[in-house]
């Protein structure tokens, strides 16, 4: 059996999978962080976060290179990724990467109240101490769009509500 076969047979049997995006954030308990500095240099992070509404909230320090590069306003972008222990095929690990729209929320405002609360009881006693350092800011990462993967040929565009737009199925795989 030659590779083009086989590349095409694979094709006409991948099947999408059914889009549990809201499941994968439930199940994350951090988000992978991608931003960039003043010159356009790339950093990668990591933030323990909560979800309230359609808004993800992370509490990071200013002696991170990320928080710096998200309270200025740059482009910044978030994965949530299935555990490489879980998957049953490395390359078609189930994900979501959001574009996303951060702003600091204002220390001691009811968001932040709020918020706060919700992170001590989703991570712990250790959000009390952190809360109180200064150098600590809570950061808002309004989703505007974005793509979900949970499967070879089961790609799908989202939108800044988290909702599955369409299924990606205009372009397949090819092979040399």
């Amino acid at each position: 059996m030659n590779h083009t076969n086989t590349q095409e047979e694979a094709n006409r049997k991948a099947k999408p999978v059914v889009p549990k995006v809201k499941e994968l954030i439930e199940r994350t308990k951090s988000v992978i962080l991608a931003t960039v500095d003043a010159e356009g240099v790339p950093n990668s992070s990591y933030a323990p976060f909560v979800q309230v509404n359609n808004t993800l909230y992370i509490l990071v320090s200013f002696m991170a290179k990320h928080t710096k590069n998200l309270a200025d306003g740059r482009k910044t972008s978030v994965m949530f990724i299935e555990d490489e222990s879980a998957t049953k095929q490395i390359y078609a690990r189930e994900r979501l990467t959001i574009e996303v729209e951060a702003s600091q929320v204002e220390r001691d405002s009811e968001t932040w109240n709020t918020v706060v609360t919700q992170l001590k009881e989703t991570h712990g006693k250790v959000v009390d101490v952190i809360a109180e350092m200064q150098d600590f800011i809570l950061i808002a990462l309004q989703p505007v769009k974005g793509s979900y993967v949970n499967g070879f040929g089961s790609a799908y565009f989202v939108d800044e509500n988290l909702e599955i737009l369409e299924h990606r199925n205009d372009v397949n795989h090819q092979s040399k």
